[in-house]
Protein backbone atom coordinates (compact mmCIF):
# COMPACT_ATOMS: atom_id res chain seq x y z
CA UNK A 1 0.00 0.00 0.00
CA UNK A 2 1.09 3.52 -0.61
CA UNK A 3 -0.05 6.81 0.84
CA UNK A 4 0.87 10.42 0.26
CA UNK A 5 0.18 12.26 3.50
CA UNK A 6 -0.04 16.04 3.56
CA UNK A 7 -0.24 18.14 6.68
CA UNK A 8 -3.04 20.61 5.95
CA UNK A 9 -4.69 23.65 7.45
CA UNK A 10 -7.81 22.56 5.55
CA UNK A 11 -8.78 20.22 2.73
CA UNK A 12 -11.86 19.20 0.79
CA UNK A 13 -12.92 16.76 -1.88
CA UNK A 14 -15.88 17.23 -4.21
CA UNK A 15 -17.23 13.97 -5.60
CA UNK A 16 -19.11 13.38 -8.86
CA UNK A 17 -22.50 13.95 -7.18
CA UNK A 18 -21.34 17.48 -6.33
CA UNK A 19 -21.16 16.79 -2.60
CA UNK A 20 -18.15 18.37 -0.88
CA UNK A 21 -16.54 16.81 2.16
CA UNK A 22 -14.23 19.06 4.14
CA UNK A 23 -11.85 18.99 7.08
CA UNK A 24 -10.04 21.62 9.07
CA UNK A 25 -6.53 21.14 10.37
CA UNK A 26 -5.23 17.61 9.97
CA UNK A 27 -4.12 15.19 7.29
CA UNK A 28 -5.01 14.72 3.64
CA UNK A 29 -4.23 11.10 2.75
CA UNK A 30 -4.09 9.93 -0.86
CA UNK A 31 -4.40 6.12 -0.69
CA UNK A 32 -3.67 3.28 -3.10
CA UNK A 33 -3.22 -0.47 -2.92
CA UNK A 34 -1.25 -2.68 -5.26
CA UNK A 35 -1.77 -6.15 -6.65
CA UNK A 36 0.23 -8.03 -4.00
CA UNK A 37 -1.04 -6.20 -0.90
CA UNK A 38 -2.94 -7.98 1.85
CA UNK A 39 -5.46 -6.81 4.42
CA UNK A 40 -3.12 -7.79 7.27
CA UNK A 41 -0.94 -4.68 6.77
CA UNK A 42 -3.84 -2.20 7.12
CA UNK A 43 -3.81 -1.85 10.95
CA UNK A 44 -0.06 -1.12 11.03
CA UNK A 45 -0.40 1.24 8.04
CA UNK A 46 -3.19 3.19 9.77
CA UNK A 47 -1.33 3.27 13.09
CA UNK A 48 1.72 4.71 11.31
CA UNK A 49 -0.28 7.42 9.53
CA UNK A 50 -2.39 8.47 12.54
CA UNK A 51 0.71 8.49 14.74
CA UNK A 52 3.06 10.37 12.38
CA UNK A 53 4.68 13.10 14.44
CA UNK A 54 4.57 15.85 11.82
CA UNK A 55 2.81 18.61 13.77
CA UNK A 56 4.75 21.14 15.81
CA UNK A 57 4.84 21.14 19.59
CA UNK A 58 5.13 24.27 21.76
CA UNK A 59 8.85 24.48 20.88
CA UNK A 60 8.24 24.40 17.12
CA UNK A 61 9.59 20.84 16.79
CA UNK A 62 7.62 18.29 14.74
CA UNK A 63 6.77 16.09 17.68
CA UNK A 64 2.97 15.67 17.67
CA UNK A 65 0.59 13.54 15.61
CA UNK A 66 -2.93 14.08 14.29
CA UNK A 67 -3.99 11.56 16.92
CA UNK A 68 -2.26 13.53 19.71
CA UNK A 69 -4.01 16.73 18.61
CA UNK A 70 -7.40 15.18 17.82
CA UNK A 71 -7.21 16.47 14.24
CA UNK A 72 -9.23 15.43 11.22
CA UNK A 73 -8.31 13.21 8.28
CA UNK A 74 -9.53 13.29 4.69
CA UNK A 75 -8.85 10.07 2.75
CA UNK A 76 -8.98 10.11 -1.05
CA UNK A 77 -8.53 6.95 -3.14
CA UNK A 78 -5.87 7.45 -5.81
CA UNK A 79 -4.75 4.40 -7.81
CA UNK A 80 -2.40 6.62 -9.85
CA UNK A 81 0.05 6.49 -6.93
CA UNK A 82 1.15 3.20 -8.51
CA UNK A 83 1.92 4.72 -11.90
CA UNK A 84 4.77 2.91 -13.65
CA UNK A 85 6.77 5.40 -15.72
CA UNK A 86 9.75 3.20 -16.64
CA UNK A 87 9.09 3.24 -20.36
CA UNK A 88 7.34 5.54 -22.74
CA UNK A 89 5.41 8.67 -21.90
CA UNK A 90 2.09 7.06 -20.92
CA UNK A 91 2.11 5.68 -17.36
CA UNK A 92 1.03 2.10 -16.82
CA UNK A 93 -1.19 1.28 -13.88
CA UNK A 94 -0.92 -2.51 -14.14
CA UNK A 95 0.63 -2.80 -10.67
CA UNK A 96 -2.29 -0.99 -8.98
CA UNK A 97 -4.76 -3.35 -7.30
CA UNK A 98 -7.92 -4.20 -9.22
CA UNK A 99 -11.49 -4.53 -7.97
CA UNK A 100 -12.78 -6.06 -5.81
CA UNK A 101 -9.59 -6.03 -3.69
CA UNK A 102 -8.79 -2.34 -4.30
CA UNK A 103 -12.28 -1.25 -3.21
CA UNK A 104 -12.29 -3.60 -0.22
CA UNK A 105 -8.81 -2.40 0.85
CA UNK A 106 -9.87 1.25 0.60
CA UNK A 107 -13.03 0.62 2.63
CA UNK A 108 -11.12 -1.35 5.27
CA UNK A 109 -8.44 1.37 5.46
CA UNK A 110 -11.14 4.05 5.96
CA UNK A 111 -12.97 1.93 8.53
CA UNK A 112 -9.82 1.30 10.53
CA UNK A 113 -8.77 4.98 10.41
CA UNK A 114 -12.25 5.97 11.61
CA UNK A 115 -11.71 3.77 14.66
CA UNK A 116 -8.41 5.41 15.63
CA UNK A 117 -9.98 8.13 17.79
CA UNK A 118 -9.33 11.08 15.48
CA UNK A 119 -11.72 14.05 15.55
CA UNK A 120 -13.27 12.90 12.26
CA UNK A 121 -12.44 10.93 9.14
CA UNK A 122 -13.96 12.02 5.84
CA UNK A 123 -13.55 10.21 2.54
CA UNK A 124 -13.69 10.59 -1.18
CA UNK A 125 -15.65 8.14 -3.34
CA UNK A 126 -13.84 5.17 -4.81
CA UNK A 127 -14.06 5.21 -8.61
CA UNK A 128 -15.37 8.79 -8.86
CA UNK A 129 -13.67 11.67 -10.58
CA UNK A 130 -13.00 14.07 -7.74
CA UNK A 131 -11.72 17.57 -7.20
CA UNK A 132 -9.38 17.96 -4.25
CA UNK A 133 -8.51 21.29 -2.66
CA UNK A 134 -6.06 21.80 0.15
CA UNK A 135 -4.16 24.39 2.07
CA UNK A 136 -0.87 22.63 2.70
CA UNK A 137 0.70 23.44 6.06
CA UNK A 138 4.48 23.76 5.90
CA UNK A 139 4.42 22.31 3.34
CA UNK A 140 4.84 18.91 4.95
CA UNK A 141 4.34 15.91 2.68
CA UNK A 142 5.29 12.33 3.59
CA UNK A 143 5.10 9.22 1.40
CA UNK A 144 4.66 5.83 3.01
CA UNK A 145 5.03 2.64 0.99
CA UNK A 146 4.60 -0.64 2.85
CA UNK A 147 6.99 -2.32 0.39
CA UNK A 148 9.77 -0.26 1.99
CA UNK A 149 9.08 -1.95 5.35
CA UNK A 150 10.09 -5.32 3.87
CA UNK A 151 13.61 -4.23 2.90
Amino acid sequence: MRAVIQRVKSASVTVESGETRSIGQGLLVLFASCEDDTFEIIPKFCDKIAGLRIFSDQNGKMNLSALDLNYEVLIVPNFTLFADTKSGMRPSFSYAAKKPFSLDAYNEFCRYMAGKGLKSVKTGEFGDDMSVKLENDGPVTVIIDTKEWKK
